[in-house]
């Protein structure tokens, strides 16, 4: 049970990082950015990732317009803002301090 929480916990503490970086590749529907979240093993339904892409929105790090839709209604597609690029590049530098602290703390162990 406790491992369990903790994986939880570890996979909510990364998933903004990792939905930023597939935002910041281009401009992508939500259910692509499931897909490439899927293809990295982390698996995310819409429920979470819908108010996850809210919050990014509402904190200025994404944007979002409407484009239209072969097959059905329009669709709304994320970007990220200049804001949320800054945030990436902040995020890509504490992702790499606690990967060497993470390695380092495992270096040695059987």
């Amino acid at each position: 049970m406790i491992a369990e929480n903790t994986q939880t916990q570890m996979r909510k503490g990364i998933l903004e990082y990792c939905i930023l970086s597939i935002i910041s590749r281009g401009e992508i529907y939500a259910s692509d950015i499931i897909g490439e979240l899927k293809k990295a093993q982390l698996l995310v339904v819409e429920g979470t990732l819908y108010p996850l892409l809210t919050r990014l929105k509402n904190n200025g790090l994404l944007s979002y317009n409407w484009q239209e839709s072969t097959s059905g209604p329009p669709r709304k597609y994320y970007k990220i803002t200049a804001e949320g690029t800054e945030v990436l590049s902040r995020l890509d530098v504490t992702w790499k301090e606690l990967l060497f602290a993470v390695e380092t703390s495992l270096q040695g162990r059987s």
